[in-house]
């Protein structure tokens, strides 16, 4: 089951309130309703009524629950926003429909260890590439639930793995074998192999796909030219591992979150403007730290890799947290705009819809949360 998600202000669902459904002629209006669903039966379990609507969703928040024994680790939207895929620890991944009844249709099986992250094709609407604690990455039709190649990459744990947003389809992995790996889906050998001396914990391309950024244990990120096969630039800032790096819409700015935590926004065009001097939120002694956000930890003692992500718009960010919470930024002004609790363990990952004001996160307490905010 799910609970309610309590809640402060500015946060839009803080006029909800717990209903259980007690007999069968409850007066209950349907467009109020929040429901819980299961992977099991689908029944309600339990509603929350709430006064405003901003999504297609069936109701403002639901429970994902019951597909997973373990820790789920990752969690991402489908290219149209039509499906959800949580990868967990109890080595599947789930498939769930977001609208609808938001049943969990497939279950993702082929990995012999942890699933650990997950990345959708840019160019393929229904191609999914997952890594795992194996050292491989499969490459997955949701449509059919098979399991088209087997990557056999890493002699360690596959901890990111990413796709080009434009050109050919490539995708790029990071290791804990200090290996960043680029591959054309289609081959079993990698296309070019970038060998560093620590665990590789963040990667991300460009978004013209002619570089790659690359977080780890250093706590830098490093943004390296496929082209020149060098690194032309290093950003500083971070004080302890990076978790997760996230390419804004535009490719103009990356999200990166670390142990340290905080969020930061890098402006990773080639020629940054410097920073203005009048903007309170401006960091002129590091031209390319854009904002600095602050409000939740992702450190703890599970030193899970907790990821963060980037609104359709590009003017919110949203992160897990190892304080349970699910927590969005205002960008522009460096604010939190909402805190949702909700989970009962550490909040692996968060990420918006494509389209949609909606947020899905996961936890190590193996559920998942579906929610709409206000746009």
């Amino acid at each position: 089951m799910a609970e309610k998600r309590k809640t402060s202000p500015p946060i839009s669902y803080r006029e909800a309130s717990l209903v259980k459904r007690q007999r069968q002629d409850d007066d209950v209006p349907n467009s109020q309703q929040i429901a819980i669903a299961s992977s099991k039966d689908g029944r309600d379990k339990g509603l929350i009524r709430s006064v405003k609507r901003t999504s297609s969703l069936s109701h403002p928040i639901l429970g994902l629950t019951e597909a997973h024994t373990s820790e789920i680790l990752d969690v991402k939207f489908s290219r149209d926003g039509s499906r959800i895929a949580a990868a967990s620890a109890d080595r599947t991944i789930s498939i769930w429909s977001v609208y609808g009844d938001c049943a969990n249709i497939g279950q993702l099986k082929g990995h012999s260890k942890a699933v650990s992250c997950l990345a959708f094709s840019s160019n393929i609407s229904d191609t999914l590439y997952s890594g795992s604690a194996d050292g491989t990455i499969i490459v997955w039709s949701i449509t059919t639930g098979e399991k088209q190649r087997r990557l056999r990459a890493h002699r360690a744990i596959v901890n990111c793995v990413s796709a080009t947003r434009s050109g050919p389809e490539l995708i790029v992995s990071a290791s804990d074998d200090g290996r960043v790996m680029i591959w054309d889906p289609e081959a079993k050998e990698p296309l070019d192999i970038l060998e560093v001396e620590y665990p590789v914990t963040a990667v991300a391309f460009s978004d013209d796909s002619s570089q790659i950024y690359v977080g780890g244990i250093d706590n830098q990120i490093h943004i390296y030219d496929l082209t020149r096969k060098s690194i032309i630039l290093s950003l500083r800032g971070h004080m302890d591992t990076i978790t997760s790096v996230s390419l804004s819409p535009s490719g103009s700015h990356l999200l990166s979150t670390a142990f340290d935590d905080t969020l930061r926004i890098w402006d990773v065009r080639p020629f940054a403007p410097e920073p203005n001097p009048a903007d309170p939120n401006a960091n002129t002694a590091n031209p390319r730290l854009y904002r600095t956000l602050r409000g939740t930890t992702f450190g703890g003692f599970e030193n899970l890799l907790i990821k963060a992500g980037w609104s359709a718009d590009g003017e919110k960010v949203v992160a897990g947290g190892a304080d349970r919470t699910c927590t969005i930024w205002d960008v522009e002004s460096s604010t939190i705009l909402y805190k949702l609790p909700g989970h009962n363990g550490t909040c692996t990952a968060a990420v918006f819809h494509p389209r949609e004001p909606i947020v899905v996160s996961c936890s190590t307490d193996m559920t998942l949360l579906l929610g709409e905010i206000d746009p």
